[in-house]
């Protein structure tokens, strides 16, 4: 899980990869629809789509000449139960901390 969790941060790192990982939320793509998003070169679309799928959160197909872009938002699922695991954590720690100031201004 840890490995698969660095490439997901990784992959979500670049401001160019968040947006194609938000256009392939609404739907499937073509890589030049993708790259029509942008004002960079088709090959460094490229790129960002193998770190994409390097880290399971982009699937593509060849349909005839065509390639078609589409998000698998399962690895999301793991970022999101680490996430979650520390904001419990963080918030346990704030309820103690308020707690503390609590008895400290009443005593």
């Amino acid at each position: 899980m840890v490995e698969s969790l660095d490439a997901v941060f990784h992959a979500l790192a670049s401001e160019p990869r968040r947006t194609i990982l938000g256009a392939l939320a609404q739907g499937e793509r073509t890589v030049g629809d993708v790259a029509d998003r942008f004002d960079i070169s088709l090959a460094a679309i490229s790129k960002h789509l193998k770190v994409l799928e390097g880290a399971g959160l982009v699937e593509r197909s060849t349909r005839g000449r065509t390639t078609v872009c589409r998000l698998r938002a399962e690895p999301l699922a793991e970022v999101r139960e680490w996430v979650t695991f520390y904001e419990r954590f963080w918030t346990t720690r704030l309820d103690q901390l308020e707690q503390l100031l609590t008895e400290e201004e009443r005593g």
